[in-house]
């Protein structure tokens, strides 16, 4: 089957070729994605009827929060965007965590999401919200990617990743790895320890892998169509309080956007609804987790009264804002776009300029010997 799309109106070509192309749906994806929704019903309706042992349960949530955490704090807030820096310790357990979430291994993943970040919102970003809800939720996996996603994919920087030894054992054994972590492993323990039979225990299994797919997906269908742009009002990415409860902490996506090396990925300063970000601070305390990035406060603030959409609480105290002040002119060198991060997958990316870098405020700067 094909069916047609055209390029929005309003969107800009990110790259040579045709104005209107053939989008081909991959089948195998789309029988996969019906069967794993099946079963998750299945075991929707075992949980609900009361055929599953209480234990289950609570392993099931724990399983799919520690798999949550390999993919916030381990693929996308150290390895894509790197906004932190992990000892080999701390790298193995995410990488684990995230393995066990079953989403592409980690250099898969952070290449599509570097594009999505480089070239948001046009033919170039892998999950386009401008195609639609379906689309960005989910849609993107289900048939082939625009020639510009490919072309783009293929010339995103990945080398950081590459020098990681952890990232490219992972992506070796992937499938063998994540095949005994998200499925065998969390089937087995509730049969041999909880009692259940194998046909609760692996649809339960499904159910916890399907609510963490969609948990993922609501951050690049929700979170960049519904909610408030108190930072850049021109851009998709909203701040969206549902879906961070829902991710631990991945919903404040203008923010995100807009400086994606922050490892808070939201101007937030508390955990409520920001897991994630006390997960990497837990374990800076430790001193496994170094160099935590963040922007100050003055660039915030600057950015609200340039591009934001008024909504942010900052905007009704006058004593903290002069929109005619160039604030952002935080450097010598820079202007008031200096600090302009809408084409940067953060930290490394040659679109991150340099006097970011210099006003950018960096916790635990010495590397620890643990």
């Amino acid at each position: 089957m094909r069916v047609k799309g055209k390029r929005g109106e309003d969107q800009p070509e990110v790259g040579g070729g045709e104005d209107e192309y053939k989008m081909e749906l991959v089948w195998r994806n789309i029988i996969g994605m019906i069967y794993l929704h099946y079963g998750a019903l299945i075991g929707l309706y075992l949980w609900f009827s009361g055929q599953v042992h209480w234990q289950t349960i609570i392993f099931g949530f724990v399983f799919a929060y520690s798999s949550a955490f390999g993919v916030t704090a381990g693929t996308h807030r150290l390895w894509a965007h790197k906004a932190y820096k992990a000892n080999l310790p701390l790298r193995i357990m995410l990488a684990a965590m995230q393995t066990a979430a079953c989403q592409n291994s980690i250099h898969e993943w952070c290449r599509d999401h570097r594009v999505h970040h480089k070239f948001s919102e046009t033919d170039g970003d892998p999950h386009n919200a401008k195609r639609g809800f379906f689309f960005a939720h989910m849609g993107w996996l289900l048939c082939k990617k625009h020639p510009h996603v490919r072309s783009k994919g293929k010339v995103v920087d990945m080398s950081d990743l590459e020098q990681d030894p952890v990232v490219m054992f992972q992506k070796k054994f992937f499938v063998p790895l994540t095949t005994l972590t998200c499925f065998v492993i969390p089937t087995y323990i509730p049969i041999a320890y909880f009692g259940e039979t194998f046909y609760t225990a692996w649809n339960i299994t499904l159910l916890r892998y399907i609510l963490t797919l969609h948990a993922t997906w609501l951050v690049n269908s929700a979170a960049h169509i519904w909610g408030f742009r108190p930072y850049d009002s021109s851009i998709n990415p909203a701040e969206n309080k549902l879906v961070s409860i829902i991710t631990p902490g991945e919903g404040w996506h203008n923010f995100h956007h807009i400086f994606p090396f922050d490892y808070k990925a939201a101007e937030l300063g508390d955990y409520k609804h920001n897991f994630s970000t006390a997960f990497i601070d837990f374990f800076a305390w430790l001193g496994w987790a170094y160099e935590l990035k963040t922007v100050p406060e003055r660039v915030i603030l600057a950015r609200i009264a340039r591009t934001g959409d008024g909504t942010h609480p900052s905007v009704a105290k006058k004593s903290k804002l002069d929109k005619n002040s160039n604030i952002t002119a935080t450097t010598s060198t820079g202007g008031h776009h200096s600090h302009d991060l809408s084409t940067s997958w953060g930290w490394d990316d040659v679109d991150t300029p340099e006097s970011v870098k210099q006003v950018t405020i960096i916790y635990n700067a010495k590397k620890s010997t643990t």
